[in-house]
């Protein structure tokens, strides 16, 4: 009998298993227990819903990350809430953070979820490495490589998923239960902090909630 190929098995599962964890993380849960670290905005639980927390919107980026949890590389899935605000909707989430203002993040504008015009098409979903590769920087000096259009966009004003596969060198972003990555790209910095949190741009309100994360 041999048994030696069933334990290579079972030992390849059980370090697989060892190397990647699911965790679901209840955002409300997270606001009570005073386990976010606000930066320019101010953070509250939502009262029609313990499980979701919101920034509110003054001038500036905003930023919100959580104390106790770490992430560098995995799949990230969260649901978010804009609204059909035209320039005043910018939600996203933010990860490798180092400092207060050093941060990816993989965002999104509602408000271009029912654009006609084919150049605000174009900017539904973007990528940005701040301070350095700003959304402006990037759409003047590489056009079109870190923002794209969601062929099937959610509605604006309603809460929808994003499912966010970060890798060493990449990052592909997909919408509810898309099966192709709305935007791929390659990231502009290395790994440097296992910090992640939610954002939101200039001016900017958000809602978010059903953080899950799977890392590897």
């Amino acid at each position: 009998m041999k048994i030696f190929p069933f334990l290579t098995v079972v030992l390849g599962l059980i370090v697989a298993t060892a190397h990647s964890q699911n965790k679901s993380i209840d955002l409300g849960e997270k606001y009570k227990s005073n386990s976010f670290i606000t930066v320019n905005r101010e953070l509250s639980q939502l009262p029609d819903d313990s499980r979701a927390v919101g920034l509110n919107a003054i001038p500036g980026d905003g930023l919100s990350y959580l104390k106790d949890i770490s992430f560098k590389k995995g799949t990230v899935s969260i649901e978010l809430l804009g609204e059909n605000n035209p320039g005043r909707s910018f939600v996203g989430f933010a990860f490798n953070i180092q400092n207060d203002s050093t941060y990816e993040v993989v965002y999104f504008r509602p408000f271009n979820f029912v654009a006609k015009e084919k150049i605000r098409k174009a900017h539904m979903v973007q990528y940005i490495y701040h301070p350095e590769y700003t959304w402006k920087k990037l759409r003047e000096t590489r056009t079109g490589e870190f923002e794209n259009e969601i062929v099937n966009p959610p509605d604006p004003d309603q809460w929808f998923k994003a499912k966010i596969e970060i890798g060493k060198n990449t990052v592909k972003v997909y919408v509810e239960d898309s099966e192709n990555a709305v935007l791929e790209i390659e990231r502009l910095t290395e790994i440097k902090s296992d910090k992640i949190g939610i954002w939101t741009g200039f001016n900017s309100s958000g809602s978010f909630r059903n953080l899950h994360l799977e890392t590897r």
